[in-house]
């Protein structure tokens, strides 16, 4: 045959004149490519000695003993000369590194080679089953055109299927031994009816695909992909490696790669591939000469290692081949001895033994027999070995094995292979010794001894091992099996049918009823509680024996039963329950004072529970509501609300925001509806929701009662372990048997392999099982794509009319008839117009409402014989049928982003509708799946399938959530949490599912070891996330506000650190939708083939559907995100159902996506990357885009054709604002009437006015005034209550926010007008020119507002002298103010003056001067006053002392101590001048010593010329005079101003005296006070007799109360941390807080175990002061050593607990801000919880003044 010289060169001279694409064609018209199309000529004349056909013998003619002899046992001479030259091309090819399609080829090669049929695998682990894979780009965009047609005849199914369709209509229409005619019958038999312009698009598109060879592979024939034959998307041809070197006849041996090349192949013997394979053949069959690892012989089973097998060898290949876990070893490990014992028969030759092994394992373990028997000396002798108990019995099998020369060779290689071990243990060994030395020098080994109190030693090595989270996660998810077998009821049978099974399981007759049972009628239960049960005389056997514990007492319940069984009754008993809690005596229910949360795992479910329980409890005026992501509620319906009904993950958002504690602290009960989903993906919400619950009932000692209602469960026992039941108690169980109508049920696994075939099948199967009970009852059968439905009802009628069973469909009567004939004819579905008059219907949730409806009555009323459904209808509507069939158990989960398995819940749900109890005897369910699915829906339909915790999954997400909710802020706490997880629970039962063994349990009792790996290995997630901050050391847990976005928004930690790589400060729009496109969430959203096409026409739309540019292919999953996003904000429409359910998917997540990253750009202060997203977010929201006419936000209002024109004449909302509605009118060429309506919309855009005022605090500091005002008509369709703005202040210059908050505005500040704020912002040096103060809308588009700042005529204050420097000088003694009398005033006091009045003590005291003394609280200012006046008294005898106190608690404090120690001492008489208290004219005549408020004051010296005793202040004392600048300051100035003018003008001097803290200003304030440099002491705020440490933790939420919240546990941690012993002062803003605060205090002590640890009294004293006590609330704090105190309190009680607080007989005081300057009560720690107070006038929470500050930690020390 000649050599093929001629094709290379004509292929050379291809390459150079039209490169690849000329070389593409050229490949069409290739021998292989196109062999089979030659044409045979029938020649007549026959060729003489041509044989004749008979058949002729061979004897004589063979030596048969020759066979075999040219056998060739060493390497072929070429073969070196051939690998040389194989790896010189290779370098060449490879020097600049291999791109992707090198590593496709090689990793197909690869995996070809390893798991090749040829290499010894199966059939059905040949790559992606042997399907045709086009070639080139023109023929991959036929192929996906292909699939598209299918898809749109077949209607929405897995690719499998479609895939499968492709190809069997590729075979038919490139048969050409057909004609055309014959070809669309055979596509028409595979396909359904087939017009014949669509039939001609088939065979169009068929001639474009040149690559398809029959078998269904690519053109080279089946399996022989050309190396490297893999599409180039960048050239569009096919890329052939080494093709060159075709006329040197090289093959594919030379593909040896080595070592350097790529990664070293797995020692499983699979070599280098089919051919090496055959290459070493003979050689490597089974010559045991002690090779370790043998290699693979013909047959493809490869020698196992002598070193491997150990004494469970055997048991874990025998576990493995079955799937048996660790739970089933008694079963794995008698058969393993069954095995071995076969293997060890030496009577017995290959062939007996291999049909033993056959019987004991069955045939479909063929390739575990072949392994056993290649190396079965190796695996009896081995296993012997490992079992020997002591030396002595291994020295006798080893003395066996050497009498045996094939045993003698396996103990050979085992003793030469442990020389060779010995020395890499000893490597080994080292590097162990080395890395934990490393990781003892880092402090890991502390962090683990520090969270182990006192751990053993095994548990604590235990606990410095690695955990892998994703490892220890179940691959299969939901649809993992811990049970490998299912034991099925009495009276089951299978049967076998040509390409399907059949399992028959009898419906279960009901159990006779005990001796003492009895329905419950509902006149026994109390006659408040019977109105929920209106229209019901008795309860059901479930209810009726749940009934003492669900209605009359308080325990947690786990109710187990079957669908239909009852369970929502139940749930209403225990409703009762609780309002019968709540009943006053009057028989009205305290609805303040309960809250009931009903979670339901499905929206449809939620809906429909609302619409149950708000219709009976209504006679009891208890409202029902939904709390969905579609339904949020407003804090007044809340709080109006008794029952929220709401799904797992919005009740999982709701308490994960400490925001919203206030009412769930209120929930009393937690209904848990189908909580067996904690098998589910969506179980770890479950857990969370639980484990939260629990540990708040823990913490709180409030109860909460918890009832969970599940189908029937084998291991209910573990759920009410993790629901916290006394199983005695509250734990119910019922079987099948309690079904209201027994269910007979159909098992059906289809075997066939095909997709085509198998869909096909099952459609077949599906028509006999409706025809069985065609005309005796009723059918639903299930589907899982709306398209679906109508094609399967229109296959059963087409059925039934070939096969004349039509009339079995419809009712005799022939009114019946004319009901569907006329019904018909209303119909807007042609789908059902075309079926319905045949007595078949269909239902999906695409169908108008009224179509639905109709489905449902002519149903109801038997007219309709066959329903086809989607699952809508087993969850919304209640129509039961006496069959259900579900045809196909996989439906679309964009989840997923594929076709997946049903879900436990739809399975259970859809079976739930089998059975008519008021007709039926019994119900008929019929699965019909796939064979390899049979065991499970088995399992789950017959109680058999054991319930695990998927919480793993999702261990990080939930760790954080804590975090963020401070429950969990070390590791012993977060182990502490995941005690109360199901996760935790099932570790303990079923430790080897989880990674664990059962030695580990017997270690480590609890778990505790291993929950602390969990939460490490899960907190250096977080941290690498930068979610949390992680100290491996002590164990610590740092909430950061990306952990906290993380948790509020619901964002997986996987896109948490994607968009940590991904954001930077400036992002374009197409780069954002880039980076959401990357989201986790959306990791499992991949472009098929089928979809192809669709998505490229939409791509091409830019005008109606993708407007920007997309950032990556659409082959790549994150390029079909980006585009479904657009098509979703675009509303485009799109016909292939999977694309829909994606682009909802993606719509869904991507609005909290987005929100999210807004927050972590507004935390970043990145201004313009903050403002695209927000404009993203409100895009998504509102689905219309940023270059779209603003008036679209009205599209309820104005028509399509409206926008279209406002659009059309680009009439920007700008230029419509000046214009009146006529003339908006006549410029859209409309009536004035829309022109009216355009006008009504602009006046309700939500804008706002902004004006601005800036004032400098310091020279650092700005304070920003800004005045809002609405400029819209509210309207409360558009705007319902509340309307919110985001403002910011931005620096332009430094692209950074440094302020932002939200701005809300009601209906009612709406109508008042103007609204205003008030923040500080930094200013940097050099001053910027300006800053940008912006307000945009957070739901409208274009609803934006912009001011400058700006700082032209700024003047910032001058820069203020340096502090007063406090000397160091011995302290003066008392005998300084050489005068008895004084000294004995201080005599019990103190000995000496401190630091601060030794040095002011000659200025006070021996000078005129006017004196400001600036100087922390609690630095003895008071005394420095007393000084001044005992100057006063001293030299001028008949001189007042006028002393101003700006609040009446000062006053009152001032009045109370002078009275006390000042007055008797001196001799002095003192009036108190308040709004309280008035003296008459007499008193203030003889008064020594006035003390005042500022307004009193003032109102007095007013007429001071009349006014004697006003002429006579020889001394004012102002305290805390940095009140200037504060409401009261203009009193203070005019006060200060009057008493100067009133000494200028009587010629008594006046003596100023001001006392403040330390201040910025002083020498201004000096100024005006008229001081001289050597009165005026500013000392720093550092500069106080005792030193004071300061810690500021700042807390995010922007709502107060529930901030307040988070702050009480680090307020308790603070005590125990910084003042164990100690007392500790708690300052809150309002009487309420004192309450609340005092409650957390309490319950966190009390989860400590200690909580009388702040009791500091004997036990009785303790009583008798608790006895004294009138207020409830204190009563019950100061029981636990906490006091409260604040105004609202009777006198009593506040001087009891002052009195006790000083005494140090309670440690902790609890108290308003106003007792920071009242009561001088100093404690060791002082805790400001907070620094907002709820402003009356101005109605918002605003600062405390700075003031108030400074002297609520002045009271610390």
């Amino acid at each position: 045959m000649p050599h093929g010289g001629g094709r290379e060169e004509e292929r050379k001279k291809d390459n150079t004149v039209g490169g690849a694409e000329a070389h593409a064609r050229f490949r069409q018209y290739e021998y292989r490519a196109n062999a089979s199309l030659v044409l045979t000529v029938d020649n007549k004349d026959r060729i003489t000695g041509e044989p004749s056909g008979e058949p002729d013998t061979l004897w004589g003619r063979i030596n048969p003993g020759a066979f075999g002899d040219r056998v060739h046992r060493s390497k072929p001479l070429e073969l070196d000369d051939r690998m040389k030259k194989a790896k010189e091309r290779r370098d060449d090819k490879r020097k600049g590194g291999m791109d992707q399609d090198d590593l496709d080829a090689y990793a197909a090669k690869k995996k070809k080679g390893r798991g090749g049929v040829g290499a010894g695998g199966s059939v059905l682990t040949a790559e992606a089953d042997g399907s045709y894979r086009p070639k080139t780009r023109e023929t991959r965009a036929a192929y996906e055109a292909l699939l598209g047609m299918i898809q749109g005849q077949f209607g929405d199914q897995p690719a499998d299927v479609l895939r499968g369709a492709a190809e069997e209509v590729l075979e038919v229409l490139k048969d050409d031994h057909s004609t055309d005619p014959e070809r669309k019958t055979k596509v028409e038999r595979l396909m359904g009816p087939t017009a014949s312009e669509k039939f001609a698009q088939f065979v169009a598109v068929g001639k474009l695909i040149t690559d398809f060879a029959h078998g269904g592979s690519g053109a080279p024939g089946e399996g022989d992909a050309v190396p490297g034959d893999t599409l180039d998307d960048d050239i569009g041809v096919a890329v052939e490696f080494e093709e060159e070197e075709e006329e040197d006849g090289d093959n594919e041996v030379d593909e040896v790669l080595e070592a350097s090349d790529v990664d070293d192949e797995d020692d499983d013997g699979a070599g280098g591939g089919e051919d090496a394979a055959q290459g070493r053949g003979v050689q490597g069959m089974d010559v045991d000469d002690g090779e370790e690892d043998g290699g693979a012989g013909a047959d493809g089973a490869a020698l196992v290692k002598a070193s491997d097998i150990d004494a469970y060898w055997l048991q874990r290949e025998i576990a493995h081949a079955f799937g048996y876990t660790d739970a089933e070893a008694s079963e794995s490990s008698t058969l393993a001895d069954e095995v071995l014992q076969a293997l060890a028969a030496e009577t017995e030759d290959e062939r007996a033994c291999e049909n033993r092994l056959v019987l004991l394992l069955d045939y479909d373990k063929f390739d575990l027999i072949k392994k056993l028997l290649k190396s079965r000396t190796r695996v009896v002798w081995c296993t012997r070995l490992a079992r020997a108990q002591d030396d002595t019995e291994k020295a006798a099998v080893m003395e066996q094995m050497t009498a045996r020369p094939e045993a003698a060779a396996v103990l050979d290689s085992m003793q030469q292979s442990g020389e060779r071990a010995s020395a890499r243990v000893r490597q080994t060994a080292m590097e162990t010794k080395i890395r934990d030395e490393a990781r003892r020098l880092r402090g890991e080994v502390a962090a683990d001894l520090a969270d182990g109190d006192a751990a053993s030693g095994g548990a604590a090595a235990a606990g410095r091992k690695l955990l892998e989270l994703d490892a220890l996660a179940f691959a299969s998810g939901s649809h993992f099996m811990a049970n490998k077998r299912c034991e099925l009821p009495p009276g089951s049978y299978r049967s076998a049918k040509k390409g399907y099974e059949e399992v028959h399981i009898p419906a279960l007759k009901p159990k006779a009823f005990a001796t003492e049972e009895k329905l419950r009628p509902v006149e026994e239960m109390p006659a408040w509680a019977q109105p929920a049960f209106k229209g019901m005389k008795t309860l059901n056997r479930v209810q009726s024996q749940v009934y003492e514990t669900a209605m009359l007492s308080p325990e947690n319940m786990l109710l187990c039963a079957p669908t239909g069984a009852g369970k929502t009754n139940v749930a209403m008993l225990a409703i009762l329950h609780e309002l019968g809690l709540h009943r006053r005596p009057d028989g009205r229910l305290d609805t303040a004072a309960f809250k009931i949360v009903y979670v339901a795992p499905m929206k449809a479910l939620v809906a429909e529970m609302v619409g149950n329980l708000g219709a009976r409890l209504k006679p009891f005026g208890v409202n029902v509501r939904e709390l969905t992501g579609d339904v949020s509620l407003s804090r007044a319906q809340i709080e109006d609300t008794q029952v929220i009904v709401t799904t797992p993950e919005k009740w999982d958002i709701i308490t994960r925001k400490s925001g919203d504690r206030t009412y769930t602290q209120l929930v009393r009960l937690l209904i848990i509806d189908e909580i067996h989903l904690l098998h589910d993906g969506r179980g770890p919400v479950l857990e969370s929701i639980v484990a939260r619950t629990v540990r708040q009932v823990e913490t709180t000692q409030e109860m909460v009662r918890m009832v969970g209602l599940s189908a029937t469960l084998p291991n209910f026992e573990d759920v009410a372990a993790f629901l916290r039941v006394n199983p005695a108690k509250g734990l119910f169980v019922f079987d099948n048997s309690f079904r209201p109508c027994p269910l007979q049920q159909q098992f059906i696994g289809v075997t066939v392999k095909k997709p085509l075939q198998r869909f096909q099948l099952m459609n077949d199967i599906c028509y006999e099982k409706v025809i069985e009970n065609a005309g005796k009852s009723q059918t639903i059968i299930f589907v899982h794509s709306r398209k679906e439905t109508a094609k399967t009802a229109r296959a059963m009628r087409d059925t039934a009319l070939q096969n004349d069973q039509l009339a079995k469909f419809l009712k005799e009567d022939s009114a019946s008839r004319e009901i569907l004939i006329s019904e018909a004819e209303q119909c807007r579905s042609a789908d059902l117009r075309d079926i319905l008059p045949y007595g078949f219907a269909i239902h999906h949730a695409g169908m108008s409402r009224a179509d639905r409806t109709l489905v449902e009555e002519l149903f109801a009323d038997g007219h309709v014989q066959v329903l086809v459904s989607t699952a809508t209808l087993a969850w919304g509507v209640n129509l039961p049928a006496h069959t259900v069939i579900i045809k196909g158990t996989q439906m679309y989960n964009p989840e997923k982003g594929g076709w997946d398995e049903l879900s436990f819940q739809d399975v259970m749900q859809m079976m739930g509708r089998a059975g008519r109890p008021q007709f039926d005897t019994f119900g008929e369910g019929i699965i019909i799946t796939q064979h390899s699915e049979l065991q499970y829906y088995l399992s789950l339909l017959n109680q058999q399938l054991p319930i695990e915790s998927q919480f793993v999954n999702k261990l990080a997400d939930a760790l954080n959530a804590e975090v963020v909710l401070g429950t969990v802020t070390n590791v012993r706490e977060g182990a502490q949490w995941l005690g109360y997880s199901y996760l935790h629970t099932r570790m303990e039962q079923n430790p080897l599912a989880y990674g664990l063994t059962w030695e580990d349990v017997r270690m480590d009792p609890g778990l505790l070891q291993h929950r602390r790996k969990l939460v490490r290995e899960a907190a250096r997630t977080l941290d690498g996330a930068k979610m949390v901050r992680f100290d491996e050391r002590s164990g610590q847990l740092y909430q950061t506000e990306a952990g906290r976005i993380a948790s509020h928004f619901y964002i997986k930690q996987a896109s948490m650190e994607i968009f940590n790589e991904h954001l930077r400060r400036h992002m374009s729009m197409p780069e954002v939708f880039h980076m959401v496109s990357h989201a986790s969430e959306f990791e499992n959203i991949s472009p098929r083939e089928d979809e192809m096409a669709e998505l490229e026409s939409l791509q091409r739309d830019r005008k109606r559907a993708c407007p920007i540019e997309i950032k990556a292919t659409l082959g790549d999953k994150a390029g079909k995100v980006n585009l479904l996003l657009q098509v979703y904000i675009s509303r485009a429409r799109m016909d292939a159902f999977s694309l829909v359910a994606d682009s909802s998917y993606i719509s869904q997540n991507c609005s909290r996506i987005c929100r999210a990253l807004f927050e972590l750009c507004l935390r970043r202060g990145w201004p313009s990357l903050a403002e695209t997203l927000l404009t993203l977010t409100k895009t998504v929201d509102l689905r219309i885009w940023p270059h779209q006419h603003t008036l679209r936000q009205f599209e309820t209002t104005l028509s399509p054709e409206t926008l279209y024109k406002l659009e059309e004449k680009r009439a920007t909302v700008e230029r419509l604002w000046d214009m009146a509605p006529q003339e908006i009118g006549s410029m859209l060429r409309l009536n004035t009437a829309i022109g009216a309506k355009v006008k009504a919309c602009l006046e309700a855009l939500p804008h706002i006015s902004m004006e601005a005022a800036v004032q400098p605090i310091t020279r650092s500091v700005l304070r920003v005034t800004v005045t809002l005002t609405p400029e819209f008509i509210w309207r409360d369709t558009q705007h319902g209550n509340l309307q919110r703005w985001l403002v910011w202040v931005e620096d332009p210059v430094n692209e950074h926010i440094y302020h932002s908050e939200t701005f809300n505005l009601s209906k009612k500040q709406h109508k008042e007008g103007k609204q205003h704020l008030a923040f500080t912002i930094p200013i940097f040096e050099p001053m910027p020119p300006q800053y940008f103060l912006r307000a945009t809308s957070e739901s409208w588009l274009g609803c934006e507002t912009f001011v400058e700042l700006s700082f032209d005529g700024l003047i910032l204050p001058r820069k203020h002298p340096p502090h007063t420097d406090l000397m160091d000088l011995d302290p003066l003694p008392r005998s300084a103010l050489n005068n008895p009398q004084y000294e004995a005033l201080y005599e019990k006091k103190f000995s000496h003056f401190n630091a601060i009045q030794t040095q002011a003590f000659h200025t006070l005291f021996h000078s005129d001067t006017n004196v400001l003394l600036g100087a922390p609280t609690g630095s003895g200012k008071t005394i420095s006053a007393e000084l001044a006046m005992l100057k006063m008294f001293r030299d001028t005898p008949g001189g007042k002392c006028v002393y101003i106190a700006p609040l009446k608690a000062l006053v009152r404090e001032r009045i109370e101590d002078w009275r006390k120690h000042l007055c008797p001492v001196l001799g002095k008489r003192l009036v108190e001048l308040t709004g309280d208290y008035t003296p008459d004219l007499r008193a203030l005549l003889n008064a020594d010593i006035i003390v005042a408020t500022p307004e009193k004051w003032d109102g007095i010296s007013r007429n001071w010329q009349s006014r004697a005793y006003v002429t006579k202040v020889a001394l004012v004392v102002i305290d805390e005079i940095h009140l200037l600048g504060a409401d009261r300051g203009p009193i203070l100035e005019v006060i200060v101003s009057r008493m100067r003018y009133i000494a200028s003008r009587t010629n008594n001097p006046v003596r100023i005296v001001g006392l403040s803290t330390a201040l910025a200003n002083a020498r201004d304030l000096g100024d005006w006070l008229g001081i001289e440099d050597e009165g005026l002491f500013n000392f720093r705020p550092s500069v106080r007799p005792v030193p004071l440490e300061c810690h500021i933790q700042g807390f995010p939420g922007k709502f107060y109360c529930p901030r307040m919240a988070t702050m009480n546990k680090p307020t308790y941690a603070a005590i125990r941390t910084h003042s164990p012993e100690k007392p500790a002062l708690v300052f809150v803003s309002s009487r309420r807080q004192t309450r609340l605060t005092a409650i957390d205090l309490i319950a966190y002590a009390a989860a400590d175990e200690r909580p009388d640890g702040f009791v500091h009294m004997p036990p009785d004293e303790l009583a008798a002061n608790v006895a004294k006590v009138r207020d409830p609330a204190l009563k019950h704090t100061l029981q636990f050593g906490i006091g409260i105190h604040h105004a609202g309190l009777p006198i009593e009680d506040r001087a009891l607990c002052e009195e006790l607080f000083s005494a140090c007989k309670i440690q902790v005081l609890v108290c308003t801000s106003t007792l920071a300057w009242g009561v001088n009560l100093p404690a060791h720690l002082v805790v400001v919880k907070g620094t907002e107070f709820y402003d009356g006038k101005s109605r918002r929470y605003v600062d405390f003044p700075i003031t108030d500050v400074l002297q609520m930690m002045g009271r610390a020390g």
